[in-house]
């Protein structure tokens, strides 16, 4: 009878075996179809502001060394501009800043950060980052202007000062997102994919 019993609970726990086996390979091939129905995601344009294809509003202010700075229009040595909307306590911001740093290298970019905040909040985050050809202005007149109403935020800006890319940039995808968004034309990847998908 013990004997029996024995075999009728390991056959049993076998068929668990079996059943659970099948529903992990099931589960494994959904996530997979999804996986490759999914688009990626670019960096979130939010409804206010200047919109893309705009001239940037226009300041001429200095940074937080004292130099003059012109923000909008064409500037001096041709190249485009990244504006990039921080603060010296956001986390995400922190993290992002050598991505920053990388993507301007790479792409040609001028950056300009723009902040806000107690000083003592500056002196610490630019006493732990090493900015080299990146500018640091305080102003919440920028920031108002562009309507931004949360942060990191960026706006890519073309040689002449014309609004081609901006959103929400809480990731590496987000910032290369607007580069490529200016590269192919589009105003967004989301805006791109659905274009795509129309041809298709």
């Amino acid at each position: 009878m013990a004997t029996e019993t024995l075999i009728i609970s390991n056959v049993l726990l076998w068929l668990g075996l079996i059943g659970v086996v099948v529903v992990m390979l099931g589960l494994i091939r959904q996530i997979g179809l999804l996986h490759e129905r999914s688009a990626p995601m670019g960096a979130l344009i939010t409804d206010h502001g200047p919109d893309i294809g705009d001239a940037a509003p226009t300041f001429d202010i200095t940074d937080y060394r004292g130099a003059p700075v012109k923000i909008g229009g064409a500037p001096a040595d041709g190249r485009g501009t990244l504006l990039m909307f921080t603060s010296p306590t956001c986390p995400v911001c922190d993290k992002l800043f050598p991505l920053i740093k990388s993507i301007a290298r790479a792409e040609k970019l001028s950056v300009l950060m723009i902040s806000d905040g107690a000083p003592e909040e500056h002196e610490r985050f630019l006493g732990k980052h090493e900015m080299g050809d990146i500018r640091y202005v305080i102003s919440t007149q920028v920031g108002m202007a562009f309507q931004v109403g949360k942060i990191p935020y960026a706006v890519l800006l073309d040689s002449q000062g014309v609004i081609r890319a901006k959103g929400l940039t809480n990731t590496r995808e987000h910032l290369e997102s607007l580069i490529e968004a200016d590269k192919s034309g589009f105003a967004s990847i989301q805006q791109y994919l659905g274009q795509r998908n129309k041809a298709a």
